[in-house]
């Protein structure tokens, strides 16, 4: 089982930008399916962007579409989410998922392995 830990939130204005990473641990990580969510106060998760193992094939929820883009190095074990123009609505916990079948996700009971999460904070 792999296991995730993610870094790189913080605080940031509103239109700025922010890359959070999201390093794994286990050998056969490049062979999972990764994806980032996000949890706001009193919310439920929910999904952002997905990418398949060989990073051939991503999806993005429509309210981060053309602002963010997901990418992973498998040498690194390590997946990314880059996030510019960023507005408060997008002010959550990100949580980095992972799961052993192939193909693109974006429901949680998908995802057998998540992060403890980062926060992230806009401001107006």
């Amino acid at each position: 089982q792999v296991q995730l830990v993610e870094s790189g939130g913080g605080l940031v204005q509103a239109g700025g930008s922010l890359r959070l990473s999201c390093a794994a641990s286990g050998r056969t990580f490049s062979s999972y399916s990764l994806a980032w969510f996000r949890q706001a106060p009193g919310k439920a998760r929910e999904f952002v962007a997905t990418i398949t193992w060989g990073a051939s094939n991503t999806y993005y929820a429509d309210s981060v579409k053309g602002r963010f883009t997901i990418s992973r190095d498998n040498a690194k074990n390590t997946v990314y989410l880059q996030m510019n123009s960023l507005e408060p609505w997008d002010t959550a916990v990100y949580y980095c998922a992972a799961t052993r079948r192939a193909g693109l996700f974006r429901r949680v009971r998908d995802y057998d392995a998540w992060g403890p999460g980062t926060q992230v904070t806009v401001s107006s």
